[in-house]
């Protein structure tokens, strides 16, 4: 099984003391039964799990400098899954931006220690490496570009992201990494879990939803779209 080349980014970001928000499904989602913070969706023998006030790591605010989104993938599919982020987006009910998940970035120098091994069976593929530093202009796949200034604190965020914060801590921290979303493939009966880090949900968007599209590896097929909905808790 082949593992699928990540996305190339590098990351520049600090936490800071923002108005920490959270993600709770909304009243359209089916929810779990015995889980009232995860909900589910299914299309083309795909389904997805998906719980937005699900961290608990360091650093503890996180939610007030991304949204993490704990997702696991279940595919029943009949076929090899790709799973990359940038197949995931969460889309804002009035703003309709969309969220990007951070991309990886492949660190040639840096190993995996064994504390931070992959989460799910059936799958083949790394979890997201981040490349953290002061460096040069970095870019993704939604074409955002330049040395300062992140998408990642939000589309109304007013400018470099060490602006306006008192209490910092670099990321990603060790935990970001070791809990974050691997990417590869997934073959049919397998599963993948792990934490997807959104861009900050702006104050202006009172729910958004999270959109999977589940891609053939093979043929590059999208097998469907999977919606979640959740409204923002602040």
């Amino acid at each position: 099984m082949r593992a699928l080349v990540p996305a190339t980014a590098v990351l520049l970001l600090v936490a800071g003391c923002a108005t920490e928000k959270s993600l709770k499904p909304s009243t359209e989602a089916q929810v779990l039964p015995d889980r009232k913070n995860t909900a589910v969706a299914e299309a083309g023998g795909v389904r997805l799990v998906a719980d937005g006030s699900a961290w608990k790591g360091s650093p503890s605010n996180l939610e007030g400098t991304l949204t993490p989104v704990y997702v696991r993938l279940e595919n029943q599919s009949g076929r090899t899954l790709r799973i990359e982020n940038e197949d995931f987006q969460l889309i804002g009910a009035q703003s309709r931006f969309r969220y990007s998940a951070l991309p990886a970035f492949p660190v040639g120098a840096a190993e995996r220690s064994s504390s931070m091994r992959d989460e799910g069976t059936g799958g083949s593929g790394r979890s997201s490496t981040f490349y953290v530093g002061a460096g040069p202009a970095w870019r993704t796949g939604w074409g955002w570009r330049g040395g300062w200034g992140s998408p990642f604190y939000g589309p109304y965020y007013p400018g470099p992201p060490y602006w306006g914060y008192q209490c910092e801590e670099p990321l990603p921290t060790r935990d970001m990494l070791r809990k974050s979303m691997p990417e590869g493939t997934l073959e049919d009966g397998g599963t993948m879990q792990g934490f997807l880090y959104f861009q900050s949900v702006s104050g202006r968007d009172e729910g958004v939803v999270l959109q999977a599209r589940p891609v053939d590896a093979n043929s590059g097929e999208v097998l469907g779209t999977l919606d979640i909905p959740f409204q923002v808790k602040q």
